[in-house]
């Protein structure tokens, strides 16, 4: 048994991405107390996400607009990238300290993890 659960690690099929410590935010109030005052940054990214809907920063030089709400469950964006429509997409968002993970697609897709500051 150690074996198969040793293999198991190895080949990355045992830590889902819920399992990894990562807790679920399924509510708008819990989400706000997070982003509420803070930025969301990553290497070349500074974001705010305002209570009020809005989303703006900059992206590896560019200017990022958009706008935001909370609907079942997930973090639903409409954004621009400098004048390059991303579209939406709602995405679950899970917490761990101070790092935030979105998941596109609501949940089945990419994820990138933000830093809270």
């Amino acid at each position: 048994m150690r074996y198969v659960a040793t293999l198991a690690v190895a080949l990355g099929l045992a830590t889902p991405a819920g399992a990894e410590g990562f807790n679920q935010v399924s509510d708008k109030r819990t989400f706000l107390s997070l982003v509420d005052g803070r930025e969301l940054t990553r290497f070349g990214i500074k974001l705010d996400v305002t209570r009020d809907g809005r989303i703006k920063g900059r992206a590896f030089g560019r200017d990022v607009t958009g706008a935001w709400r909370w609907k079942s469950g997930y973090f639903c964006r409409d954004l621009y990238w400098g004048q390059m429509d991303l579209g939406p997409n709602c995405q679950a968002v899970k917490v761990q300290g101070r790092t935030l993970r979105f998941i596109s697609d609501q949940g089945t897709g990419q994820y990138a993890d933000l830093q809270l500051r």
